[in-house]
């Protein structure tokens, strides 16, 4: 009776984990609420986060910003716009998800980082070299 009752309860708490995965994915305020990101589940399961709005589209000349930091030179006239910059994240549990690298398009660099999902409208996205306790944490807000 107990492993029936285990099969029966299984689904139901691997459905309320895949749920409390999902509230990441959406549309998010940067700090500075200069942009939105929008979060993502990819094709190969991974999160993802690219660019959708800038409040400041285009630069003195009129032409859309650019990605002019990136240390490949190739890529310097790639559109921030769309720019995916929070890449490869697994969901590790308790509202985290980690593994996950972010490209900051002000100095070229990228970094490990984490995201943690603090309450359903506050992303903490944490970016380091090495170990997490040498980074900095910015907070995102949920903008939809």
């Amino acid at each position: 009776m107990k492993k029936w009752l285990l099969l029966l309860i299984l689904p139901l708490f691997l459905a309320f984990k895949s749920e409390e995965n999902n509230k990441i994915y959406g549309i998010w305020w940067n700090p500075e609420k200069t942009s939105k990101v929008k979060i993502f589940k990819a094709t190969d399961g991974k999160v993802y986060g690219k660019i959708i709005w800038l409040k400041v589209p285009n630069d003195e000349s009129g032409n859309p910003r650019t990605d002019i930091y990136n240390p490949e030179v190739s890529k310097r006239k790639t559109p921030l716009m769309d720019l995916v910059f929070l890449r490869s994240f697994v969901y590790d549990g308790d509202n985290e998800w980690d593994e996950g690298t972010i490209y900051d398009p002000k100095n070229g660099k990228t970094y490990s980082c984490t995201m943690t999902l603090k309450d359903d409208k506050t992303l903490e996205v944490r970016g380091y070299v090495g170990i997490s306790l040498i980074g900095r944490t910015a907070t995102f807000t949920k903008a939809e």
